[in-house]
């Protein structure tokens, strides 16, 4: 009998973000990001006109893509997708070249400003190693997170998928993201776009 092929993914249940940045806090901090940087974040979008508007929350981060243009476009092959997709950086390779920051289509990658090298969210594989969910997947107190092998169909994130209608960021980028949302407003993701983080 054939093994089944593990893969990661993750899934944001907007109807329960409330913004509050746990995630984006618990990475800093698992991950010892510096300060003048972020691994993840969550977006704040104001739709509406005064006094019908109404603040959106969207948490952003690495999409861990099926297809990763950040990989195929680095020069000295520093980007690896690993066999269950989470997609890393070989830190003794990477030389900060900044081409795949250029190509991600999510605007998700950083240069350390202490190591000067490229470096992302990696769904903190060292805690998946270890049988643990990402940080962000523990910290968020609404359960707005959830992490799994979406090619085990008894996964609750493979059934949360079955069982809602789920969105990517920008899925004409060929990219294939495997981060889903549930309730994602595109004017909202379009308008955060348009913004710094």
């Amino acid at each position: 009998m054939k093994e089944r092929k593990k893969r990661l993914a993750m899934l944001i249940d907007l109807r329960k973000c409330i913004g509050c940045n746990a995630c984006s806090l618990a990475c800093k901090s698992e991950n010892d990001v510096p300060l003048s940087v972020w691994r993840s974040w969550v977006k704040r979008v104001e739709k509406g006109s005064y006094p019908h508007s109404r603040e959106f929350f969207l948490p952003i981060l690495c999409n861990n893509c099926d297809n990763p243009i950040c990989v195929t476009v680095c020069p000295v092959n520093a980007g690896i997708k690993r066999p269950d997709g989470i997609v890393t950086i070989d830190p003794h390779r990477c030389i900060g070249c900044r081409y795949c920051m250029a190509s991600c289509p999510y605007g998700v990658r950083y240069i350390n400003p202490e190591r000067k090298i490229a470096e992302k969210c990696y769904w903190c594989h060292h805690r998946v190693d270890a049988g643990l969910d990402p940080a962000c997947v523990d910290a968020c107190p609404t359960e707005a997170m959830m992490f799994g092998d979406l090619n085990d169909p008894g996964s609750a994130i493979a059934k949360a998928v079955a069982e809602n209608a789920v969105q990517v960021i920008k899925p004409e980028s060929g990219t294939e993201p495997y981060v889903f949302y549930i309730d994602l407003d595109i004017d909202a993701v379009e308008a955060s776009q348009s913004e710094e983080k």
